[in-house]
């Protein structure tokens, strides 16, 4: 387990190097405060978790948060702040994941603005150790509201790139590719509207990225669906939380996908 963690960190460092410059998302919808719910289902159609979205808006700044709680008594709960003034660029981000849905915890936050990422961890006995890192940080970094980024760019967007800081070895930069994939019709309150399709790929490139799917360690896609208009919405996100574990399928509330 020791050696798998060090090739992920070893990946992660080496992608760094070769990342494609900062690409930051014009704001285009002005985001306003909200009160959501969503459905995470298994990929047998199994509910696995109700899921809640809140968003506060103060000035030029949205906070929100998006909290998972599992049947199983585990919870996934990240709160975001950004900023959406000509551009959307990130203040910080907090992230927990913890109790049986996951293979180990993660309490994990970001600082933008000092370049600070703070690492919580506990020993056997309980004992919570604190460990920080200072990392220079692009102006793309897009953790926890990479969905926000998705509801301002068009539907027939050229593929482009953000990072994200994993929570690995104190914080590890990498890129994700984000690619339109057309849209698809799903039902909401009785009609039948069309959502635009994106695939975010996580990239870690050639050989290595070979060599972390051969060892089971190359997350895989999420695929996010937005519904477009004057108040655009995610309303469905397939993939894993966080890069890692079972694939979940949430979906907004009073809407249908076809299978």
């Amino acid at each position: 387990m020791e050696r798998s963690r060090l090739l992920v960190a070893a990946f992660l460092t080496i992608t760094l190097a070769t990342a494609a410059p900062a690409e930051q998302i014009s704001v285009k919808h002005i985001q306003l405060p909200m009160h959501g719910f969503m459905v995470a289902r298994s990929e047998t159609g199994k509910i696995a978790a109700p899921v809640e979205f809140t968003q506060a808006v103060q000035g030029d700044e949205v906070t929100m948060r998006l909290t998972y709680r599992f049947v199983d008594g585990s919870i996934d709960d990240e709160t975001t702040t950004y900023r959406q003034q000509g551009t959307l660029r990130l203040v910080r981000s907090h992230h927990i994941q913890k109790g049986p849905f996951f293979a180990k915890p993660v309490d994990f936050a970001v600082e933008a603005a000092t370049g600070t990422a703070t690492s919580r961890t506990a020993d056997k006995k309980g004992k919570i150790n604190v460990e920080t890192e200072h990392i220079d940080l692009p102006d793309d970094l897009a953790n926890g509201f990479v969905g926000t980024l998705l509801l301002n760019v068009p539907p027939n967007t050229t593929p482009f790139r953000v990072g994200i800081l994993a929570p690995v070895f104190g914080g590890r930069l990498i890129r994700i590719l984000i690619s339109p994939e057309g849209e698809q019709p799903f039902q909401k309150a009785g009609q039948t509207l069309k959502a635009s399709v994106f695939r975010i790929h996580p990239e870690l490139g050639g050989i290595l990225g070979v060599i972390a799917t051969l060892l089971g360690l190359q997350p895989k896609d999420v695929t996010v669906w937005v519904l477009e208009g004057e108040q655009p919405a995610v309303v469905r996100i397939v993939g894993q939380l966080g890069g890692s574990g079972p694939v979940l399928s949430s979906e907004l509330e009073g809407t249908s996908f076809g299978k």
